[in-house]
């Protein structure tokens, strides 16, 4: 039987099979193989117990994306979360953020919420449309934008990432119908009451769509792209990289480069451009002090 891991309490797997769930570990070939269970992995199972729900891991399926911190594997999307004021929008992180999430080939979505505080929220929604990525904007207090979140959720994996203030919480509170979750928590009432472990964990919302609530997920690992690679990971840039007049062009200080042409031209965002320049020095910066 196969199932999905959609919780972990010091190596016991909570798996989901159609609508029942069961309690396993992993077996023992599993751990001298090297190979830990990550929630989110698809695992092949063999009931030891069905009437106290037991079973073993015999095997994890191959994974198609896996995240070192937090620990999640096969996410089919990321879902940024930024607000229009209270806090201001950070475009420097999520820039950040959509570059380690090219890298890692999963797709993103950018939510601007509190879009009933301020309406500077339509500059940042062209911008980024424009370049490509699933935009949608929001209020969670209003509930404006709500369905429509729910509709790119369906039949995945989804990952929400905002920081602090954002109104994560609030979203997914509305996606749930349900009033205030604990901070940093998503919160849901049945029959088993609240599970209130940090741990990451997945939440069914409906058939085959889940969300995962990581704790701390708004910390990304830019420092694993090479500076001479952030060019591949800035989505409009790689039409214009051909019109560089030298190869290993870093687009910063080079003469005749395709990007600060298509800058000049209005093909690429002189704001995103300038964010591009910021995060480059910040790798050549790590890597300096690398070794």
């Amino acid at each position: 039987m196969q199932g999905i891991i959609i919780g972990n309490i010091a190596n016991t797997y909570k798996i989901k099979i159609d609508t029942k769930e069961y309690e396993a570990y992993a077996r023992g070939k599993l751990k001298s193989q090297e190979v830990v269970p990550l929630v989110g992995d698809t695992v092949e199972i063999s009931i030891t117990d069905e009437e106290n729900k037991k079973a073993i891991i015999e095997q994890i399926m191959k994974r198609k994306n896996e995240i070192k911190r937090p620990k999640i594997a096969n996410i089919d999307q990321i879902i940024f979360i930024i607000s229009t004021q209270n806090p201001k929008p950070d475009l420097l992180m999520l820039d950040k953020q959509l570059a380690y999430v090219e890298k890692l080939k999963i797709e993103p979505v950018i939510i601007i919420n509190k879009i009933d505080l301020e309406d500077n929220y339509k500059q940042i929604q062209d911008l980024y449309a424009k370049i490509g990525y699933k935009t949608i904007v929001t209020s969670a207090k209003q509930k404006i934008g709500i369905d429509k979140v729910k509709e790119c959720l369906k039949n995945k994996i989804s990952v929400f990432s905002g920081n602090s203030g954002v109104g994560k919480s609030s979203i997914i509170n509305a996606i749930f119908g349900i009033d205030k979750t604990q901070e940093g928590e998503i919160s849901i009432k049945n029959k088993k009451g609240k599970n209130t472990t940090t741990d990451t964990k997945l939440y069914e919302i409906d058939k085959n769509t889940f969300i995962a609530d990581t704790p701390g997920f708004s910390s990304f690992e830019i420092k694993e792209i090479q500076s001479n690679e952030l060019e591949k990971y800035f989505r409009e840039f790689k039409p214009e990289i051909i019109n560089c007049e030298y190869v290993g062009c870093t687009h910063i200080k080079e003469q005749n480069c395709g990007i600060k042409k298509a800058v000049e031209e209005g093909r690429i965002s002189q704001e995103r451009y300038e964010r591009f320049c910021k995060i480059y020095e910040e790798l050549k910066n790590i890597e300096k002090h690398r070794w």
